[in-house]
């Protein structure tokens, strides 16, 4: 099935796949071929995509999805392969939401717009902590499965 991740500012990919999980705001779903078409929120986490007996892992944050019987759209606000994470970055910006919470915890548009950022950023960490360290190489390098 295709399978294309698009933000604002790019293409991120756009490749035909076995098999994609995507974090919804109604919880994990897995999307195989010939799922049953639907639409749905992109919530903040990890995407898995499986093409062949490669493993991609992204980091994705906010958007949108529909899956129809010949592939699968998603629109995310961001969308950022493991290897272009930098963990040391992802942890500062988180701390630096955090302390922006406890100042704005009053403001509740602030409020929303700073816990939205702190959850992109720990899901940025999430991603490359779990993959980053599981023999994840050089950029464009790919995991395989063990299945």
């Amino acid at each position: 099935m295709q399978l294309s991740i698009i933000t604002p500012e790019k293409i991120v990919f756009s490749e035909d796949v076995y098999q994609v999980t995507i974090p919804t705001m109604d919880g994990e779903i897995t999307v195989l071929p010939n799922h049953i078409p639907l639409v749905g929120l992109l919530k903040a986490g990890e995407l898995i995509i499986k093409k062949g007996s490669e493993i991609i892992p992204l980091a994705v944050s906010g958007g949108m999805l529909q899956v129809r019987h010949d592939g699968v759209t998603i629109l995310a606000d961001t969308a950022e392969r493991v290897e272009e994470i930098i963990e040391e970055r992802a942890e500062e910006a988180r701390k630096a939401a955090e302390k922006l919470m406890e100042e704005k915890r009053f403001d509740a548009e602030e409020y929303a717009t700073i816990a939205a950022k702190m959850e992109r950023e720990l899901a940025r960490i999430k991603v490359a902590r779990k993959w980053k360290h599981k023999g994840h190489g050089p950029a464009g390098q790919q995991f395989t499965s063990d299945r």
